[in-house]
């Protein structure tokens, strides 16, 4: 269809209708669970029960003990951090590591490289975080049978679920990346070099500055991806609880507007997040005077 035609009016009703409920099915939700945060209700849901902060700086007088107050959900929220910050950090350099290895790299064997490393993307996460549990755990027990070597970083626990995170995040960084260095012009690198610049300088003042909206971008999809993952996580955790499996056990115990609140918080850390990466924006070359 030519956009700039007339379209008859039932054609821009149905579009119109299907955009609205679209956005109502994506969004309501979200906002019905920022609205009730603040409810003066000991459930999270209808009905409305009065406006109250008690779920975020907690009430002694009421018996609430609110977000802020709670130390499991806030040691939760920064054990989720420290997963995510390393998985990010690694899923970042491994994803630009493999983007140059794939479209730069000639050796045999590559496609199907690049097809194997798709696979963690189809696998459920509870499948890939059983395997990687089960291999592991292998391993630490053939470790200590026979060398007495306790390898507890291949135990349930924080080392254990990185690991698992991190082995189909890097994939999403990987493919992130790579889609920037296709479309990268390689003859301002040879021109660079031709100049006498040294393969370390090219890289540091032409490559990496024309990767860096895509290794943004890519490390704010790694540490979303990886804060928000539970299928995997749940697997693979151990003492240390991050925020996911705290929710899902909170959830199972009865739920409270506090689970609200740390919704609500959550979904405003994404949106700051990306906000600020879409007003940094892709740099753009000075023009010559």
């Amino acid at each position: 269809m030519i956009p700039s035609l007339p379209r008859p009016v039932w054609l821009r009703t149905a579009t119109a209708s299907y955009l609205i409920a679209f956005l109502v099915f994506l969004f309501l939700p979200l906002a019905v669970v920022a609205v009730f945060a603040f409810n003066d209700a000991p459930y999270p849901a209808p009905p409305w029960h009065g406006f109250t902060l008690d779920w975020f700086l907690g009430n002694e007088a009421k018996g609430r003990t609110g977000l802020f107050a709670d130390s499991d959900l806030l040691g939760s929220i920064w054990t989720s951090c420290i997963v995510a910050v390393c998985v990010t950090v690694i899923s970042a350099l491994v994803g630009l590591t493999n983007a140059f290895l794939i479209e730069r790299g000639r050796f045999p064997g590559k496609q199907i490289l690049s097809i194997m490393m798709l696979a963690p993307l189809v696998i459920p996460g509870v499948i890939l975080g059983i395997s990687i549990l089960a291999f592991a755990s292998r391993i630490a027990e053939f470790a200590d049978d026979t060398f007495g070597l306790e390898l507890d970083f291949l135990r349930p626990g924080l080392p254990l679920v990185v690991l698992g995170q991190f082995s189909y995040i890097a994939t999403i960084a990987t493919l992130t990346i790579s889609a920037r260095l296709r479309r990268f012009d390689r003859t301002l690198e040879e021109a660079a070099l031709n100049l006498g610049a040294s393969q370390a300088a090219v890289f540091r003042t032409i490559t990496l500055p024309y990767l860096r909206p895509a290794l943004l971008g890519s490390a704010a999809i790694s540490f979303l991806m990886s804060f928000a993952d539970f299928n995997t996580t749940l697997m693979l955790v151990g003492s240390d609880t991050p925020l996911t499996v705290m929710m899902y056990g909170r959830m199972r115990e009865g739920a409270t507007p506090v689970l609200n609140a740390v919704s609500l918080f959550l979904m405003i850390a994404s949106a700051v997040l990306a906000l600020t990466l879409l007003r940094r924006g892709p740099s753009r070359p000075k023009p010559a005077e």
